[in-house]
């Protein structure tokens, strides 16, 4: 039996409570990390987003509660955690600073092409399923980037898991971008066709 997955103006539903309650660990997490180095506390609310942000999504759809803010606060905040991670470990040592060049660098061209589509009032080509392989792959990254971190039985084991996922999640994620930004020439092309269609018409 099909579900109805109306898209609605709601606020107050429940994933868009979950979403909230993912951004408010935010500014908590980078204070866990670059204040008191409370590298167990802060993977705690890595580990506590990743579920919360597969809750969400899995209560949107039996819940039926999908909704315009949802669709825009869940990647929102997803984008949210992945920069204030980066800058945290950047500032630790963690990772080097050109995966981090890499990773920002992609966010901030995606940018770039919204804002140009948006002046031309084009939608925006829908999230690839590579970009959503890529967050999850960072998503358990990051938290085992921050467990391999010492000297530790642990930490060794957690190493090399953590290097693979964040070289495969990483490739993703820059991949996924490259992607996007061709969805985005295909859509202005498509536009300017249209347009000269419309006009020798």
């Amino acid at each position: 039996m099909a579900v109805d997955q109306t898209v609605s103006d709601r606020v107050f539903t429940v994933p868009n409570l979950l979403s909230v309650v993912r951004l408010a660990g935010v500014p908590l997490f980078l204070w866990l990390l670059l204040g008191p180095h409370a590298d167990v506390l802060a993977l705690v609310v890595l580990v506590v987003s990743g579920i919360t942000d597969w809750l969400d999504g899995k209560l949107a759809r039996l819940l039926n509660q999908y909704s315009r803010l949802g669709a825009v606060l869940d990647p929102a905040v997803d984008r949210l955690y992945t920069l204030a991670t980066l800058f945290a470990f950047l500032m630790r040592d963690i990772v080097p600073w050109w995966v981090v060049a890499a990773l920002v660098g992609r966010d901030v061209v995606l940018g770039v092409c919204l804002l140009l589509l948006r002046r031309r009032n084009i939608a925006p080509p829908e999230v690839h399923y590579l970009g959503k392989a890529a967050t999850f792959n960072l998503l358990y990254a990051f938290p085992l980037l921050l467990l391999a971190q010492g000297g530790s039985t642990a930490a060794e084991i957690a190493r090399p898991i953590a290097y693979a996922f964040t070289t495969w999640g990483g490739a993703l994620y820059v991949w996924s971008g490259v992607l996007y930004v061709i969805q985005v020439v295909m859509g202005v092309r498509a536009a300017r066709a249209g347009v000269a269609g419309a006009a020798g018409a």
